[in-house]
């Protein structure tokens, strides 16, 4: 698909369908490696989303602002919905794309600036930022959380999350188990986790990091390691208000939302209570896999 356009595809991450459809005749739908894994086809949506070319300079973009990340993109509340403005120091002041999102986020609109794009006949449209602003907000509505981390699966099923800010070591982690028999990388960078029929439940993203690996597939979820560097192998159990701290400190949670951010410390809560979290402190070499491994 990354080589021609389509005008209807469809999205599956953490079990959770975006359809995406091109309106007008002359828009078409690219979409490339890693979201090319996420691609799925015939299955019922959850969230719609309908993107069209326009002319956004002379578009009313007033709202009260929500949150301003100070770069690429910022949030407002726009009669009844939220507006989405993506920036971009080459395209100057006029936004580049807008999106519009029911309060829910199970439906949208996003409004490509045709000026900005003049020599393009096909994009994705929930390109960054609008994708993960959009999966956040709908799992912040009662469906889980994405955090930072890397997940892997062992030979036996398990799910192992490994949490931490930048630089903490989940590529490093991801790299050390990489090539280990039976092992299955969801995630380098970005994890979802969802509670299904009583049981938490870890899926891959395609928002990788630098080991640029993402994988559709989930896991039960078995353990919580909080990555540290040290200088020897060891690890630490945390008491659930620490782990909930920590977990909350590495979620893309929509802190704007009141709504969105009791649900989504109920979550965190609930999910310390119910997986081992451990702080793990780690010398970057395979004797952390072995480490693990007998843990």
């Amino acid at each position: 698909m990354s080589d021609n356009g389509a005008k209807h595809l469809c999205l599956c991450i953490a079990d959770i369908v975006i359809a995406v459809s091109a309106g007008g005749s002359d828009l078409r739908l690219r979409i490339e490696e890693p979201m090319e894994k996420f691609v799925v086809k015939d299955a019922p949506p959850e969230v719609s989303v309908r993107a069209a070319w326009d002319d956004l300079a002379t578009m009313d973009q007033r709202g009260d602002v929500a949150f301003d990340s100070g770069g690429s993109w910022q949030i407002s509340r726009s009669n009844g919905h939220y507006m989405i403005r993506c920036v971009s120091p080459a395209a100057g002041e006029i936004p580049y794309k807008i999106g519009w999102f029911e309060p829910d986020f199970m439906r949208g609109t996003v409004l490509v600036h045709h000026p900005y794009f003049q020599n393009v006949e096909a994009l994705y449209p929930l390109d960054y930022p609008l994708d993960e602003l959009v999966m956040s907000n709908l799992l912040a509505r009662g469906r889980g959380v994405e955090l930072h981390a890397c997940g892997l699966v062992d030979s036996a099923g398990q799910g192992h999350l490994f949490v931490g800010q930048s630089r903490a070591g989940k590529t490093t982690t991801a790299r050390l188990w990489q090539n280990r028999e039976g092992i299955e990388i969801l995630s380098d960078d970005r994890i979802i986790v969802r509670k299904c029929e009583g049981r938490f439940w870890m899926y891959g993203t395609p928002w990788h990091g630098e080991a640029r690996l993402a994988s559709p597939a989930s896991a039960p979820l078995t353990r919580v390691y909080f990555l540290k560097h040290g200088q020897e192998n060891e690890s630490a159990d945390l008491r659930a208000p620490e782990a909930v701290g920590r977990l909350l400190a590495c979620s893309f949670v929509p802190f704007y939302d009141a709504v969105a951010m009791e649900f989504t410390l109920e979550f965190l809560d609930q999910m310390a209570a119910d997986i081992p979290c451990r702080e793990l402190r780690f010398v970057p070499d395979a004797t952390a896999v072995e480490y693990v491994l007998r843990a």
